[in-house]
Protein backbone atom coordinates (compact mmCIF):
# COMPACT_ATOMS: atom_id res chain seq x y z
CA UNK A 1 0.00 0.00 0.00
CA UNK A 2 2.91 2.15 0.89
CA UNK A 3 4.27 1.52 -2.60
CA UNK A 4 1.34 2.48 -4.26
CA UNK A 5 0.98 5.34 -2.36
CA UNK A 6 4.63 6.28 -3.31
CA UNK A 7 4.27 5.90 -6.77
CA UNK A 8 1.13 8.12 -7.15
CA UNK A 9 2.98 10.63 -5.12
CA UNK A 10 5.57 10.62 -7.49
CA UNK A 11 3.38 10.90 -10.70
CA UNK A 12 1.14 13.70 -9.90
CA UNK A 13 3.96 16.01 -7.96
CA UNK A 14 6.33 15.88 -10.73
CA UNK A 15 3.93 16.22 -13.27
CA UNK A 16 2.31 19.80 -11.44
CA UNK A 17 6.05 20.33 -10.75
CA UNK A 18 7.40 20.12 -14.30
CA UNK A 19 3.87 22.23 -15.73
CA UNK A 20 6.31 25.36 -15.06
CA UNK A 21 6.71 27.13 -17.87
CA UNK A 22 4.87 26.87 -21.42
CA UNK A 23 7.24 25.71 -23.81
CA UNK A 24 11.12 23.89 -22.98
CA UNK A 25 14.31 25.75 -24.38
CA UNK A 26 16.43 24.42 -27.09
CA UNK A 27 19.78 25.90 -25.48
CA UNK A 28 20.56 24.93 -22.06
CA UNK A 29 20.24 27.87 -19.65
CA UNK A 30 23.57 29.11 -17.58
CA UNK A 31 22.98 28.67 -13.85
CA UNK A 32 26.20 30.11 -12.81
CA UNK A 33 29.51 31.63 -14.14
CA UNK A 34 33.04 30.81 -12.98
CA UNK A 35 34.66 33.81 -14.52
CA UNK A 36 35.20 32.66 -18.06
CA UNK A 37 33.43 29.48 -17.60
CA UNK A 38 29.56 29.28 -17.75
CA UNK A 39 28.09 26.16 -15.59
CA UNK A 40 24.71 25.08 -17.32
CA UNK A 41 21.72 23.50 -15.71
CA UNK A 42 22.10 20.46 -18.00
CA UNK A 43 26.01 20.36 -16.60
CA UNK A 44 24.98 20.42 -12.76
CA UNK A 45 22.48 17.46 -13.90
CA UNK A 46 24.95 15.44 -15.15
CA UNK A 47 27.50 15.91 -12.71
CA UNK A 48 24.48 15.05 -9.73
CA UNK A 49 23.55 12.06 -11.72
CA UNK A 50 27.25 11.00 -12.25
CA UNK A 51 27.89 10.90 -8.06
CA UNK A 52 24.21 9.72 -7.37
CA UNK A 53 25.05 6.53 -9.91
CA UNK A 54 28.51 5.86 -8.53
CA UNK A 55 27.49 5.89 -5.06
CA UNK A 56 24.43 3.95 -5.64
CA UNK A 57 26.22 1.64 -7.44
CA UNK A 58 28.98 1.29 -4.73
CA UNK A 59 26.12 0.61 -1.85
CA UNK A 60 24.77 -1.69 -4.09
CA UNK A 61 28.05 -3.95 -5.11
CA UNK A 62 29.09 -3.28 -1.43
CA UNK A 63 31.38 -5.75 -0.31
CA UNK A 64 31.63 -8.84 -2.53
CA UNK A 65 31.38 -12.14 -1.95
CA UNK A 66 30.96 -15.98 -3.37
CA UNK A 67 27.30 -15.90 -1.55
CA UNK A 68 26.02 -12.26 -2.73
CA UNK A 69 23.92 -9.89 -1.19
CA UNK A 70 20.40 -8.83 -3.29
CA UNK A 71 22.52 -5.67 -4.67
CA UNK A 72 25.19 -8.00 -5.52
CA UNK A 73 22.65 -9.97 -7.21
CA UNK A 74 21.52 -6.86 -9.27
CA UNK A 75 24.75 -5.36 -10.30
CA UNK A 76 25.55 -8.56 -11.71
CA UNK A 77 22.15 -9.16 -13.25
CA UNK A 78 22.86 -5.81 -15.45
CA UNK A 79 26.47 -6.88 -15.75
CA UNK A 80 25.28 -10.14 -16.95
CA UNK A 81 22.70 -8.87 -19.40
CA UNK A 82 24.78 -5.91 -21.08
CA UNK A 83 27.55 -9.21 -21.63
CA UNK A 84 25.09 -10.84 -23.19
CA UNK A 85 23.54 -8.47 -25.54
CA UNK A 86 27.58 -6.76 -26.51
CA UNK A 87 30.14 -9.77 -26.33
CA UNK A 88 28.71 -11.04 -29.90
CA UNK A 89 28.64 -8.16 -31.13
CA UNK A 90 32.49 -7.18 -29.85
CA UNK A 91 33.84 -10.75 -29.91
CA UNK A 92 35.27 -12.34 -27.17
CA UNK A 93 38.77 -10.13 -27.82
CA UNK A 94 37.26 -6.84 -27.39
CA UNK A 95 34.70 -7.58 -24.74
CA UNK A 96 36.43 -6.82 -21.67
CA UNK A 97 38.60 -3.83 -22.93
CA UNK A 98 35.20 -1.82 -24.29
CA UNK A 99 33.21 -3.15 -21.50
CA UNK A 100 33.84 -0.07 -18.96
CA UNK A 101 32.89 2.07 -22.24
CA UNK A 102 29.76 0.42 -23.11
CA UNK A 103 28.37 -0.22 -19.85
CA UNK A 104 28.66 3.57 -18.63
CA UNK A 105 27.29 4.53 -21.77
CA UNK A 106 24.23 2.53 -21.60
CA UNK A 107 23.82 3.40 -17.63
CA UNK A 108 24.95 6.76 -17.70
CA UNK A 109 22.26 7.79 -20.67
CA UNK A 110 19.50 5.96 -19.15
CA UNK A 111 19.75 7.88 -15.97
CA UNK A 112 20.22 10.70 -17.80
CA UNK A 113 17.02 10.10 -20.12
CA UNK A 114 15.00 9.69 -16.58
CA UNK A 115 16.24 12.55 -15.11
CA UNK A 116 13.65 14.66 -17.20
CA UNK A 117 10.44 12.40 -15.40
CA UNK A 118 12.14 13.33 -11.65
CA UNK A 119 10.00 15.98 -9.73
CA UNK A 120 11.24 19.50 -9.69
CA UNK A 121 13.38 18.93 -13.24
CA UNK A 122 12.86 22.09 -15.63
CA UNK A 123 10.86 23.80 -13.15
CA UNK A 124 12.86 24.70 -9.90
CA UNK A 125 14.71 27.92 -10.62
CA UNK A 126 14.95 31.71 -10.39
CA UNK A 127 13.62 34.63 -12.23
CA UNK A 128 15.90 37.24 -13.32
CA UNK A 129 15.42 41.10 -13.42
CA UNK A 130 13.27 40.70 -16.53
CA UNK A 131 11.37 38.10 -15.63
CA UNK A 132 12.91 35.19 -17.61
CA UNK A 133 12.82 32.43 -15.99
CA UNK A 134 16.17 29.77 -15.46
CA UNK A 135 15.36 26.59 -14.76
CA UNK A 136 18.89 25.18 -12.03
CA UNK A 137 17.79 21.69 -13.28
CA UNK A 138 17.85 20.65 -16.45
CA UNK A 139 17.97 16.65 -18.17
CA UNK A 140 21.87 16.26 -20.05
CA UNK A 141 20.90 14.63 -22.73
CA UNK A 142 18.07 17.66 -23.62
CA UNK A 143 21.23 19.82 -24.38
CA UNK A 144 23.01 18.81 -27.83
CA UNK A 145 25.99 19.85 -25.93
CA UNK A 146 25.72 16.75 -23.81
CA UNK A 147 24.48 14.72 -26.92
CA UNK A 148 27.86 15.64 -28.90
CA UNK A 149 30.08 15.28 -26.32
CA UNK A 150 29.17 11.44 -25.27
CA UNK A 151 29.11 10.78 -28.78
CA UNK A 152 32.42 12.13 -29.53
CA UNK A 153 33.69 10.60 -26.41
CA UNK A 154 32.37 7.49 -27.71
CA UNK A 155 33.84 7.68 -31.33
CA UNK A 156 37.29 8.80 -29.70
CA UNK A 157 37.25 5.67 -27.83
CA UNK A 158 36.24 3.76 -31.51
CA UNK A 159 39.31 5.01 -32.81
CA UNK A 160 41.35 3.70 -29.69
CA UNK A 161 40.42 0.49 -30.19
CA UNK A 162 40.72 -0.20 -33.54
CA UNK A 163 44.20 1.33 -34.25
CA UNK A 164 45.08 -1.00 -31.04
CA UNK A 165 43.81 -4.18 -31.33
CA UNK A 166 43.69 -3.62 -35.18
CA UNK A 167 46.49 -1.34 -36.64
CA UNK A 168 46.99 0.78 -39.62
CA UNK A 169 47.28 -1.93 -42.08
CA UNK A 170 44.01 -4.05 -41.21
CA UNK A 171 41.88 -0.86 -41.32
CA UNK A 172 43.12 0.39 -44.63
CA UNK A 173 41.90 -3.32 -45.84
CA UNK A 174 38.49 -3.13 -43.88
CA UNK A 175 37.83 0.24 -45.86
CA UNK A 176 39.20 0.43 -49.45
CA UNK A 177 40.56 -3.24 -49.88
CA UNK A 178 38.63 -5.36 -52.72
CA UNK A 179 36.30 -7.53 -50.93
CA UNK A 180 35.52 -9.53 -53.79
CA UNK A 181 37.12 -13.76 -54.32
CA UNK A 182 39.51 -13.59 -57.37
CA UNK A 183 38.68 -17.44 -57.68
CA UNK A 184 35.11 -16.63 -57.92
CA UNK A 185 35.04 -13.81 -59.86
CA UNK A 186 38.32 -14.11 -62.06
CA UNK A 187 40.82 -12.08 -62.52
CA UNK A 188 39.52 -9.32 -65.08
CA UNK A 189 36.85 -8.58 -62.74
CA UNK A 190 38.60 -8.88 -59.50
CA UNK A 191 41.22 -5.84 -60.58
CA UNK A 192 37.94 -3.97 -62.81
CA UNK A 193 36.06 -3.50 -58.89
CA UNK A 194 39.45 -2.26 -57.22
CA UNK A 195 38.83 1.20 -58.05
CA UNK A 196 35.25 0.63 -57.38
CA UNK A 197 35.97 -0.59 -53.75
CA UNK A 198 38.39 2.59 -53.02
CA UNK A 199 35.61 5.08 -53.48
CA UNK A 200 33.44 3.45 -51.35
CA UNK A 201 36.21 3.53 -49.14
CA UNK A 202 35.87 7.05 -49.11
CA UNK A 203 32.00 7.12 -49.04
CA UNK A 204 32.92 4.99 -45.48
CA UNK A 205 35.19 7.65 -44.24
CA UNK A 206 32.72 10.55 -44.87
CA UNK A 207 30.21 7.95 -43.08
CA UNK A 208 32.47 7.66 -40.17
CA UNK A 209 33.13 11.15 -39.60
CA UNK A 210 29.47 11.71 -39.82
CA UNK A 211 28.69 9.51 -36.86
CA UNK A 212 28.89 11.54 -33.54
CA UNK A 213 26.56 14.03 -35.78
CA UNK A 214 23.80 11.19 -36.01
CA UNK A 215 24.33 9.73 -32.97
CA UNK A 216 23.69 13.17 -30.85
CA UNK A 217 21.21 14.55 -33.10
CA UNK A 218 19.34 11.44 -32.47
CA UNK A 219 19.91 11.08 -28.82
CA UNK A 220 18.96 14.88 -28.60
CA UNK A 221 15.83 14.49 -30.55
CA UNK A 222 14.10 11.88 -28.52
CA UNK A 223 14.88 13.27 -25.62
CA UNK A 224 14.22 17.31 -26.48
CA UNK A 225 10.94 15.92 -28.01
CA UNK A 226 9.82 14.25 -25.13
CA UNK A 227 10.41 17.03 -22.93
CA UNK A 228 8.41 19.09 -25.43
CA UNK A 229 5.61 16.22 -25.35
CA UNK A 230 4.94 16.45 -21.41
CA UNK A 231 4.72 20.21 -21.62
CA UNK A 232 2.32 20.34 -23.45
CA UNK A 233 0.79 17.83 -22.02
CA UNK A 234 -0.16 19.98 -19.45
CA UNK A 235 -1.68 22.62 -21.44
CA UNK A 236 -4.39 20.81 -22.91
CA UNK A 237 -6.24 20.13 -20.81
CA UNK A 238 -6.53 22.61 -17.91
CA UNK A 239 -8.07 21.60 -14.39
CA UNK A 240 -6.08 17.72 -15.49
CA UNK A 241 -2.82 18.73 -15.47
CA UNK A 242 -2.49 16.10 -12.84
CA UNK A 243 -3.33 13.44 -14.64
CA UNK A 244 -3.19 13.86 -18.62
CA UNK A 245 0.49 13.33 -18.63
CA UNK A 246 1.02 10.34 -16.83
CA UNK A 247 0.40 7.87 -19.97
CA UNK A 248 3.16 9.85 -21.35
CA UNK A 249 5.79 9.24 -18.47
CA UNK A 250 5.62 5.31 -19.25
CA UNK A 251 6.13 5.51 -22.58
CA UNK A 252 9.30 8.27 -22.03
CA UNK A 253 10.44 5.47 -19.76
CA UNK A 254 10.09 3.03 -22.64
CA UNK A 255 11.63 5.63 -25.13
CA UNK A 256 14.59 6.09 -22.61
CA UNK A 257 15.44 2.64 -22.31
CA UNK A 258 15.42 2.73 -26.03
CA UNK A 259 17.64 5.18 -26.93
CA UNK A 260 20.74 4.31 -24.20
CA UNK A 261 20.30 1.08 -25.53
CA UNK A 262 20.41 1.80 -29.42
CA UNK A 263 23.37 4.15 -28.73
CA UNK A 264 25.07 0.90 -26.45
CA UNK A 265 24.48 -1.15 -29.54
CA UNK A 266 25.65 0.96 -32.65
CA UNK A 267 29.17 2.01 -30.44
CA UNK A 268 29.50 -2.11 -29.77
CA UNK A 269 28.68 -2.45 -33.99
CA UNK A 270 31.38 -0.35 -35.02
CA UNK A 271 33.64 -1.95 -32.75
CA UNK A 272 32.70 -5.03 -34.27
CA UNK A 273 32.95 -4.16 -37.40
CA UNK A 274 36.24 -3.26 -37.57
CA UNK A 275 37.98 -5.85 -34.75
CA UNK A 276 35.52 -8.69 -34.42
CA UNK A 277 35.96 -11.32 -37.02
CA UNK A 278 34.95 -14.37 -35.11
CA UNK A 279 37.70 -15.25 -32.97
CA UNK A 280 35.84 -17.33 -30.92
CA UNK A 281 35.61 -19.74 -33.90
CA UNK A 282 38.90 -20.34 -34.46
Amino acid sequence: MSFRFLCLFFLTSSTLLNAAGDKVSVKAEVAYELGWFPITNSMITSWVISVVVIIFIRILAGQTSLIPSKGQLFIESIVGGIRNIVEPIVGKKLFFPSFWLLSGLFIFILTQNCSGLLPGVSSIGYYDDEGIFTALIRPGNADLNMTLALATVANICWLYYIFKYEGLKSIMIHIFGNKADKKEVGVYVFFGLIPIFIAVGFIEVISILFRPVSLSFRLFGNVFGGENLLHKMFLIAPGFEWIVPVPFYFMEILIGLVQALVFMLLIAVFIGLMCNHGDEHH
